[in-house]
């Protein structure tokens, strides 16, 4: 796959508009590819709506300072609607095609399997969905090695994380070309298990309907909790990761806070899982002892506390919230 190859989105919707205009941002020709058979009128509605929802991603990019107001026309000009009579020109030369359309498995078969009747044994495919198992598409399409999940978080033409899920048939070169392809792109590709949730949906899952339950609850409003996430949780997690905060204050920290929580509140959802009792007993802690779920052995902890911290200060900035001491003793 060439370092500027031609991209195609099976489903001109939300996923495929936001998936060309990421590549399209970086100097690839996409195709979005309409799998519903149309009436020329539906079609041009669909085309002009997608086109124009395209073009008014980048002028608001504009108008955010990203691009140059000029350059919106250029980049649009990148990305074209193909009606599904034509999809097989349009995938002739495509160097990696993302299916997005809606979460039915029998319709993602049926889709991934006509496409990659017509695409070159090395053109590589991925499905976006957020839900369905990758082994459970990969028998679906021809020479399934170059097969494998890539969800994007919307908006996909900002966040940088993409979630890459290799199956059971999945070739590892496959697996580090989309890598390269993504990384091309300014994303931030990790690579996940096939597994129900993959990595952030499971995670965000979880946070949010204990929100959910706090509202329900009466332990805090709405606006407050948000205040709580915006400022505290998540104002944390931008600089640490989860397991690295773990690791920053200890992994004990959390093993004794979850035994209460999970007694006073009388729910095992708050139960710490058996990884952070056996990190304990073998005196993987965090920072404190050199290694916790990460390894900090050889690291210097001093210049690492000063690095996140600064990040943490560059945050403050960022919200308005940086302000001068106080040096007025009167």
């Amino acid at each position: 796959m060439t370092a500027r190859a031609n991209i195609v989105c099976l489903g001109a919707g939300r996923m495929g508009r936001g998936i060309a205009v990421a590549f399209a941002y970086a100097g690839h020709t996409v195709r979005m590819i309409d799998v519903k058979d149309r009436s020329a009128e539906d079609f041009a509605r669909l085309e002009a709506d997608a086109l124009g929802e395209v073009r008014k991603t980048f002028d608001s990019l504009s108008r955010l300072g990203l691009i140059a107001e000029n350059d919106a026309n250029v980049l649009s000009e990148r990305v074209s609607v193909v009606p599904a009579g034509q999809n097989r020109a349009a995938l002739s030369d495509a160097g990696m095609v993302f299916e997005g359309v809606p979460e039915v498995v029998e319709l993602k078969r049926e889709v991934l399997a006509s496409a990659s009747r017509q695409v070159s044994p090395d053109t590589i495919i991925a499905s976006t969905t957020s839900t369905i198992l990758v082994d459970d598409l990969s028998s679906a399409i021809e020479h399934p090695r170059r097969f494998l999940n890539v969800h994007w978080l919307n908006p996909a033409y900002l966040i940088p994380l993409v979630e890459v899920s290799p199956g059971a048939a999945t070739d590892p070169n496959i697996v580090d070309q989309v890598k390269t392809l993504l990384e091309g792109i300014g994303k931030v590709p990790v690579v996940c298990a096939a597994t129900p949730g993959f990595i952030v949906p499971r995670i965000q899952a979880l946070a949010m309907n204990e929100a959910a339950r706090m509202v329900e609850e009466g332990v805090a409003s709405a606006q407050d909790i948000d205040k709580a996430i915006r400022y505290g949780f998540g104002f944390r997690y931008a600089v640490l990761g989860l397991l690295e905060f773990i690791d920053w204050g200890g992994g004990d920290i959390l093993y004794y806070a979850s035994r209460y929580l999970e007694g006073a509140l009388g729910s095992d959802r708050y139960r710490a899982p058996d990884v952070i009792s056996n990190n304990m007993r073998e005196g993987r802690i965090g920072l404190r002892t050199g290694a916790g779920f990460l390894d900090y052995s050889g690291l210097d902890l001093d210049a690492y506390r000063g690095e996140r911290l600064k990040a943490m200060v560059d945050l403050l900035r960022h919200f308005g919230l940086a302000r001068p001491p106080v040096l007025d003793r009167s």
